[in-house]
């Protein structure tokens, strides 16, 4: 076995030594490193699960194919090998190390989702977003402006043309609040460089708590499947410094945007909310 085991130590270390920053961060979006403040837990969090995974699929090929080797039949010999049965040792290895493998993935897990999913008491930002077949709406809500978002168009090459996409802007180094709404069906609200994304339910308010940490423009797109246009519901987020995020907001005040976009285009008003819901449109 050392015959074997020297060369497979020394091609793991040698593949390591050559992996690329991608390869190290598990292939995760580019452009997501400390993008907000959980994306870093995430990373980790992901890495480390693929690092403990790998460990225990080398140790698993390992035992196999030395058990191939080790009790292959040998020239001249007839018959089934010695078969074993009942090695309490080995039982008993194969079932706690299981049980400790899948406690450390759970609490692990759990507690990076219980950073993710705290809320602030008191965001510096609060921004809510409307998902609505095929585009968005962002209210400001501490600033009491709002974008409304049409269906991105697309070029003759089938890419997104800029001048259609929504923009979401967020101020860097900011608690943010995301308070996430629908107006029809279930999209999904997912910018894919923060690692992280929610459904957005029809008759039911989700949230979003982060700190966008470094300025840049992310992707984001919806990732619930939601009809025949859902490719090009899309969207950018450009995190920002104050001053240009202020601009931006006078720019929206300056065009009329001024108050907040309500639900009552929701086609699906009165079957989620009843007689409330019908009384207020008359």
């Amino acid at each position: 076995m050392k015959w074997v085991a020297a060369p497979v130590v020394l091609a793991a270390a040698l593949a390591l030594a050559g992996c690329s920053p991608e390869q190290q961060r598990g292939f995760l979006p580019a452009g997501s490193e400390g993008a907000t403040n959980h994306t870093d837990g995430i990373t980790g969090l992901w890495v480390t699960s693929w690092i403990v995974l790998l460990v225990v699929g080398i140790v698993t090929w390992g035992l196999i194919i030395w058990a191939t080797i080790a009790y292959r039949r040998r020239k001249g010999q007839t018959g089934l090998p010695v078969q074993l049965r009942y090695n309490m040792p080995i039982e008993t290895f194969f079932t706690i190390v299981p049980v400790i493998l899948v406690l450390g993935f759970f609490a692990f897990t759990a507690q990076e989702q219980s950073k993710i999913e705290a809320r602030y008491e008191a965001p510096e930002n609060t921004v809510e977003v409307f998902g609505k077949r095929w585009a968005w709406d962002f209210n400001y809500v501490n600033e009491d402006v709002y974008f409304q978002g049409v269906q991105v168009q697309t070029n003759d090459d089938g890419s997104a043309q800029e001048d259609t996409m929504p923009v979401l802007y967020l101020p860097v180094d900011k608690t943010t609040e995301i308070k996430l709404e629908t107006r029809d069906v279930i999209h999904s609200f997912w910018v894919v460089e923060f690692l992280y994304k929610k459904d957005m339910i029809p008759g039911q308010t989700n949230y979003m708590s982060f700190t966008p940490t470094k300025t840049g423009t992310f992707m984001g797109k919806c990732a619930e499947l939601c009809g025949e246009y859902h490719s090009m519901m899309l969207f950018e987020v450009r995190v920002v410094e104050q001053d240009e995020y202020d601009a931006y907001i006078a720019s929206l005040r300056e065009a009329g945007n001024v108050g907040q976009v309500t639900n009552e285009l929701n086609p699906n008003q009165e079957h989620f909310f009843g007689d409330e819901a019908k009384a207020q449109n008359e």
